[in-house]
């Protein structure tokens, strides 16, 4: 093909059934997309809402490798509409590649584009600051350090432990970035907080919960890295669960209430449940078995995949089926040079996967892989997965979805192509648009 519109057209052509904002977006986030400086926010002093990096850098360079994007922060978020495309609404997670075939800028009216090939392909929308992260908490620390807000304003991000105990070669997942996003966020002397007070945190929420007089913010997400041995005295449940607690306390019914955590045993999920978690993501990163001992070498260890199965299956016994949750990075199946060879086994292995879990009616979600370059599988695949692959891949997670007569899962705002707000993949821009009031 001789230009990557050729190639997105081409996927466009050959899966109808995908929504054609989707193929834009599945491209923009598994390679990225470069930032004009016209299109640079003015980090925390300006009209934009700058990116948080709540957890991972989704980034394909480094910080020093940005240039002005890592001194004027990119927006958060992006939205795509109108163009010779006619996009509906879709909103993109922002992932900075310098030498992105995709180039925002602001063109000669000054309003912001998105460039292909050098051609105009969308109009681009940026988040405006909201109001909560023009204050701060009274320790001096801001909104978007302690709870960024991500989807549109939809999800407050709560990342309380910045960094992981699957530490090192032998067991660090070999696609996760969040050790050394930690690192280059304190060597650029950034403030990021890695373990967050839980004060800090229902300060922060109490900030949110007075300006977000609309109420766009519905759900809150509980996370960070796993916990093998303690965090300020208390296991996984129990350092996840309290700060669940705490919210639910001051805030009940305001937020839906959601953790990511391991597979951990019944009696831990229990307590996550008590605590007043609503919705549990237990991730189980990659199907096939070979792969999932390679690239989740501390989660093989400490767990095992049949175990971390086991306990998914087990959880929704205590939450519902629907409100088990588990994500997997979608993309690494195909990572060099342990990973599939063509898109046709890869998305046979990730769709034997889905069906285990929906036949459970449990739902999975996912994440487009993001290569970063300091992690074994970025460095050996800069350029990620084929797009092909993420585009079929939504193909098969639609239609197995229908299989077994699931809709959308809850907490993650409303599906379907213009409507959906999730954005580190198009899962949810690839539903139907008809299930709002299951939405969560």
């Amino acid at each position: 093909m001789g230009s990557r519109t050729a190639l997105v057209e081409d996927l466009m052509e050959r899966f109808p059934h995908v929504p054609r904002e989707a193929v834009f977006k599945e491209d923009l986030l598994r390679g990225g997309v470069a930032f004009d400086d016209s299109a640079l926010s003015d980090n925390e002093d300006g009209d934009v809402k700058p990116k948080s990096y709540f957890i991972f850098s989704f980034d394909h360079g480094t910080l020093p490798e940005l240039g002005e994007a890592a001194l004027r922060r990119p927006p958060e978020e992006i939205i795509l509409t109108g163009g010779p495309y006619d996009l509906r609404r879709t909103v993109v997670s922002v992932r900075v590649n310098p030498s992105s075939p995709y180039r925002v800028a602001a063109g000669d009216d000054g309003m912001l584009g998105l460039y292909l090939d050098g051609k105009r392909i969308s109009d681009v929308g940026v988040p405006p600051m909201p109001e909560y992260y023009r204050h701060t908490l009274a320790n001096g620390k801001s909104v978007m350090e302690v709870a960024p807000t991500i989807q549109w304003g939809y999800l407050i991000y709560l990342t309380v432990f910045r960094v992981c105990q699957y530490f090192g070669a032998k067991e660090e997942c070999q696609y996760c970035d969040i050790n050394h996003n930690w690192r280059q966020h304190k060597a650029a002397g950034r403030p990021y907080t890695g373990v967050k007070d839980v004060e800090e945190v229902l300060e922060a929420l109490e900030i949110i919960d007075r300006y977000d007089t609309a109420k766009v913010s519905t759900a809150y997400t509980l996370t960070g890295g796993a916990i093998t041995s303690k965090v300020a005295g208390r296991d996984e449940a129990d350092f996840y669960g309290h700060y669940a607690k705490a919210i639910e306390e001051r805030f009940p019914g305001r937020w839906i209430g959601k953790v990511v955590a391991q597979a951990l045993p019944r009696d831990d999920v229990q307590r996550f449940k008590d605590y007043g978690v609503q919705i549990y993501h237990p991730n189980y990163e990659v199907w096939d078995r070979r792969l999932f001992e390679l690239y989740c070498p501390g989660k093989e260890r400490y767990v095992g995949r049949d175990e971390w199965h086991k306990r998914i299956l087990d959880s929704a016994e205590i939450f519902g089926a629907r409100n088990v949750i588990p994500n997997f990075v979608a993309g690494v199946e195909m990572a060099e040079p342990f990973g599939f060879t063509t898109v046709d086994e890869a998305i046979a292995s990730t769709t034997e996967g889905l069906r285990f879990f929906m036949s459970h009616g449990i739902t999975p979600r996912f994440t487009t892989w993001c290569p970063e370059p300091t992690t074994p599988l970025g460095k050996a695949n800069p350029q990620g997965a084929a797009l092909e692959y993420h585009i079929r891949l939504l193909d098969a997670y639609r239609s197995t979805m229908e299989d077994f007569g699931l809709s959308s899962p809850p907490g993650y705002g409303p599906p379907g192509p213009g409507h959906a707000v999730f954005s580190v993949s198009s899962f949810m821009d690839s539903l139907p648009a008809n299930e709002e009031a299951h939405a969560g």
